[in-house]
């Protein structure tokens, strides 16, 4: 979202939203509410950003809240972290420049976390920026963090050995992708790399050679998490991550357990979104989706303090929909995830085939195919709605099973020959058959080819791949068209393998609007990327809106205050308790 921050206190920079709703558990019969419209606000305003959070109405300290997943957490190293349950479990241990207040209904405030503030735009060009660092704040021995360990932390993103992580900072810093070439982080173990300095201990200056408006977005994610180069263990800090946050990690027992205990050097009146009510949180890892929600719905035991990490699976929706006496123990909600049938621009050249495409896909029979609303829900535009700035629209309306006829207008008596490309797992050939069967109906023949799942997203990466069509999925940073719209569909960005913009599309004048907007500031910004978004596909129809991934979770009766992030789409923790 590359916001321009105001430099003056007492200032909110408003963003106008339509965010998806994050609906917490709250004992009523659940929908799934998709068209509410929220605000998002970047806080400047101190005060915004000072602790305590306010206290969860019901919550108590005491209990374990036990989180089961069917697969381990690659590791909780903050400078490597990137995926979703990775995102979700380290701002119990590590705290960021920033952070999201989120309200569990969809409502964000950008405040600083680790920061005084969201930053400031010293020269007012996005190009220098300041954070001060708070008083008070700790590490798990009772040091201060400071800047000099916040810089450090960034600095040692730039190890090549410790890959996996955002690039932002590093790219940024670097001005170049190959940013691990143009500072070499082991031989400067002692220094920062070019652009970051600490002028002082409650100061962090970035310098940068083109305008990082979104630079306060970029510093919430776990790349700012400090650490004290004495406790840095390299390519081992995943197995014992040094805490900043409300938690430590006391146990970690690789593919089977992490254990969290409270961190006593934790100052609640400098935190502005945790709280400390759990005694411990416990991963547990090995139960499949199915065994998992089993157990919570069970609810026995240790189990009633308990929540499954996974979304309920396809096989079980009905009946967990189903059971009135389970609806206090759901949480349903869209999440930011969007998903496409990608089509390769490179290949499918004539537009009228791409708009035919638009026009023929049948929404409610992928839906129906993915388990039913409690899974998906159908989205026509580029940017899911949890984006601020979003607006609805529907560039080629064909009702919720497309219109065949309007199609085959388009197409003009032709019958395009076009290859799909599509995983070998059970749920994506389930996918890829339906959209066989329903593109065919339009008039377009569609042949099937297989691709290894675990293969899938590096081979439709590569700029030669050779199929027409594939399934494609993406879920922003933060909740900006700026995560969005210039990362897939800038023409500039694609190389021989490793691209984003997995469609292969490149018009010079949507790349010129992206450098356009990407220079506004914020409160300007929201506005123009939900037109460039029409825009996009009224004029090129690169590819084919699908859906959102719907979050739907079961998790025990003594379970409180979990909800599903508007920004990640997966459960937060910070308000979790267990009740009596």
């Amino acid at each position: 979202m590359r916001p321009h921050v105001a430099t003056a206190m007492g200032v909110a920079v408003a963003l106008v939203a339509t965010l998806g709703a994050c609906s917490e558990n709250t004992g009523e019969s659940a929908t799934v509410d998709t068209g509410r419209q929220q605000t998002g606000v970047i806080a400047t305003d101190p005060k915004d950003s000072l602790g305590p959070a306010p206290a969860v109405a019901g919550a108590r300290a005491g209990g374990t809240v036990t989180v089961i997943r069917e697969t381990p957490i690659s590791h909780l190293d903050p400078q490597r972290t990137y995926s979703f349950v990775g995102l979700m479990v380290s701002p119990l241990f590590a705290r960021f420049l920033t952070t999201w207040k989120d309200d569990g209904e969809g409502n964000l405030v950008l405040v600083g976390d680790l920061a005084e503030t969201p930053g400031t735009d010293v020269n007012d060009d996005c190009k220098v920026w300041e954070f001060t660092i708070k008083d008070g704040v700790k590490f798990e021995d009772g040091r201060p963090v400071t800047a000099k360990e916040i810089g450090y932390g960034i600095a040692r993103s730039f190890d090549p050995d410790l890959t996996g992580g955002p690039t932002y900072l590093q790219e940024w810093l670097a001005d170049t992708p190959q940013y691990d070439t143009a500072w070499d982080f082991r031989a400067n173990r002692n220094a920062l790399p070019p652009g970051l300095s600490t002028p002082d201990e409650k100061t962090l200056r970035f310098e940068f050679a083109k305008p990082r408006c979104d630079l306060p977005f970029a510093v919430s994610l776990p790349t700012t998490a400090p650490l004290p180069p004495d406790r840095d263990t390299g390519i081992n800090l995943g197995h014992a991550p040094f805490s900043s946050g409300p938690y430590r990690v006391s146990r970690y027992q690789a593919g089977v357990e992490v254990v969290l205990e409270r961190n006593e050097h934790w100052d609640a009146a400098t935190d502005p979104v945790r709280h400390q009510y759990p005694d411990r949180f416990v991963w547990t890892f090995g139960s499949t989706p199915d065994a998992a929600v089993n157990r919570v719905i069970a609810d026995n035991g240790t189990d009633q303090s308990a929540l499954s990490w996974d979304y309920v699976p396809a096989s079980l929706v009905s009946r967990v929909a189903g059971d009135a006496g389970l609806r206090s123990r759901t949480v349903l909600s869209p999440t930011p995830s969007a998903n496409q049938l990608l089509i390769n621009n490179q290949r499918v050249t004539d537009l009228r085939v791409r708009q035919a495409l638009n026009y023929a896909i049948d929404r409610q029979g992928l839906v129906k195919v993915l388990g039913g609303q409690h899974v998906a829900a159908p989205m026509s535009t580029l940017m899911p709605s949890a984006t601020i700035g979003h607006q609805p629209y529907d560039a080629y309306p064909a009702g919720p099973n497309g219109d065949l006829d309007k199609a085959r207008e388009l197409l003009g008596g032709q019958t395009p020959e076009l290859v799909l490309g599509a995983a070998d797992s059970s749920a994506e050939q389930r996918q890829a058959t339906q959209l066989k069967g329903n593109l065919e109906r339009a008039g377009f023949r569609i042949t099937i080819r297989n691709i290894p799942a675990d293969a899938k997203l590096d081979e439709i990466k590569r700029k030669d791949n050779p199929w027409d069509l594939y399934l494609g999925s993406w879920a922003a940073d933060w909740p900006s068209g700026a995560s969005i719209l210039p990362v897939l569909y800038d023409g500039r960005s694609i190389k021989a393998t490793g691209n984003s913009n997995q469609a292969y599309f490149d018009d010079p004048a949507i790349n010129a609007e992206f450098d356009r907007i990407l220079a506004l500031p914020p409160a300007e910004q929201a506005a123009e990327w939900a037109e460039l978004d029409e825009r996009i596909m009224r004029e090129h129809a690169p590819v084919v809106p699908l859906y959102v991934d719907v979050a739907y979770l079961v998790h025990g009766s003594k379970v409180g205050g979990v909800f599903v992030s508007s920004v990640f789409g997966y459960p937060s923790f910070v308000n979790a308790h267990v009740k009596p």
